[in-house]
């Protein structure tokens, strides 16, 4: 006798299948969605972040390897100008990245993007120096960082979207937090080794071949990661649309995001504000509270590791109550929350000086974030149809991500004004509220359903 599937969602009609397949799928759906879909997305969304933050954090130590060391301040500067090519290729990256996870496969997708990832680590690991190839080497790096940000603008996509459909309707909020749980737990473990090997080894040493072991640690993370996901299996919401659609002509990624244009005006509206917030407090505050604020560096990086643990604990709590009371309530809660909030915590960190103050404050602000980010990647695949779940969010959330989180440390140095610096966030913030309010409510729909 068939055990029958708990997840009424996933299952297909049962006229399709035969005795023995219906004896068969749900114990592989069970097996899937316990082990290899969290962990074959984390560890491949964990890589991403970890590559991000090491490039930041190890910059200053690789900068007069591959630049021109007789002008250190220049070659910093180059190096982090490269930083920002990734950024540049992001939306490059959602619109492949999201043509094959909607055409070819999630699963596929996925499995591109991570060995991409790998690869851009590998490269960067084995560089060689500015003196021993000249310009060549800078042409490298930005070969890699080409490549890492193609990956990377594909990866989440197609993650959240593997995520999503894979995730029990009525727990997809909760699942959909794992994607910021290992990304945030990636980036952590980036800042760990960096202050290991900043404890461990000298200046010299560091410049010399250090700042190479984590790139050397991120390519083989990315191939044991690669080996993961082309073990997973695709997903059933994708399979049955596939199925549905064979006979007829899909429209290209283009006209797709054309037709859906609505839809990706609300995706950028509803990001930037939350990304440049999340940047701030998540991502720059170690520099910033160091160059503008007086702390040691010591203090800066551990009262933003402090944060982001308090971070990763808020997550799955407000993935579950947006399962719970709706998506919208617990956005509305995040960009409200941080909009008041920045400026007074802001002052306080600025005033105080003291570590507490600063691992307070981004615990705080950190905590309102997570009411969006804790169910955001379930909220956006909510957003869109099987056909074009991938692309059409991929898209413009990764031009959101570049011209508004990728440019925030370069707007706030420009402004060189702190407070301005706050008034422009609080206004995307705004912009962000205001989308909201124009969204439907998600929560549980059936993304078998074309909407």
């Amino acid at each position: 006798m068939s055990t029958p599937n708990k997840n009424p969602e996933h299952a297909p009609p049962t006229s399709t299948l035969s005795r023995s397949q219906q004896r068969r799928k749900p114990a592989r759906t069970q097996a899937q969605s316990t082990a290899r879909t969290l962990t074959g997305t984390g560890v491949g969304n964990a890589l991403e972040w970890f590559d991000w933050n090491v490039y930041a954090t190890f910059a200053v130590f690789f900068s007069t390897q591959i630049f021109d060391k007789s002008d250190p301040s220049s070659a910093f500067f180059h190096t982090m100008a490269v930083f920002a090519v990734g950024f540049v290729a992001r939306p490059f990256g959602g619109f492949f990245f999201g043509w094959l996870a909607d055409h070819i496969g999630r699963k596929h997708s996925l499995s591109v993007a991570v060995f991409a990832a790998s690869l851009g680590s590998l490269i960067i690991a084995i560089t060689p120096t500015y003196n021993q190839v000249g310009w060549v080497a800078s042409a490298i790096l930005v070969f890699a960082r080409l490549i890492q940000g193609l990956a990377h603008g594909g990866e989440l996509p197609a993650a959240q979207t593997y995520l999503s459909e894979h995730a029990p309707r009525r727990s997809r909020g909760l699942w959909a937090s794992s994607i910021y749980i290992t990304g945030t737990l990636g980036m952590l473990v980036g800042m760990i080794l960096g202050l290991i090997l900043e404890t461990t080894l000298n200046d010299a040493q560091m410049a010399s071949w250090g700042w190479r072991i984590p790139f050397a640690i991120g390519a083989v993370l990315g191939v044991f990661a690669w080996w993961m996901r082309m073990n997973m299996e695709e997903t059933e919401v994708f399979e049955a649309a596939r199925k549905a659609q064979s006979h007829t002509k899909r429209p290209s990624v283009l006209l797709g995001v054309i037709r859906n244009w609505r839809t990706a005006l609300q995706v950028i509206g509803m990001t930037c504000g939350l990304t440049v917030c999340y940047y701030v407090w998540s991502v720059t505050m170690p520099s910033l509270a160091q160059r503008s604020y007086g702390y040691t560096p010591r203090d800066a990086f551990l009262g933003t590791i402090i944060g982001n643990i308090v971070f990763i604990i808020a997550l799955p709590i407000w993935g579950a109550i947006s399962d719970r009371i709706g998506r919208k309530p617990c956005m509305l809660i995040a960009m409200i929350g941080c909009s008041i909030l920045y400026i007074p915590l802001n002052n306080w960190v600025e005033a105080s000086h003291s570590v507490a103050a600063l691992w307070v404050s981004i615990s705080i602000m950190l905590i309102l974030l997570a009411a969006f980010l804790g169910h955001a990647p379930a909220t956006y695949a909510e957003m869109f149809s099987t056909g074009q779940r991938a692309s059409g969010f991929g898209i413009p959330y990764a031009l959101a991500i570049a011209a508004f989180g990728g440019t925030a440390a370069a707007v706030m140095a420009k402004m060189d004004n702190n407070l301005h610096f706050a008034f422009y966030s609080i206004g995307l913030m705004i912009i962000s509220s205001l989308t909201i309010l124009t969204l439907p409510e998600t929560k549980g729909i059936d993304l078998h359903k074309e909407h």
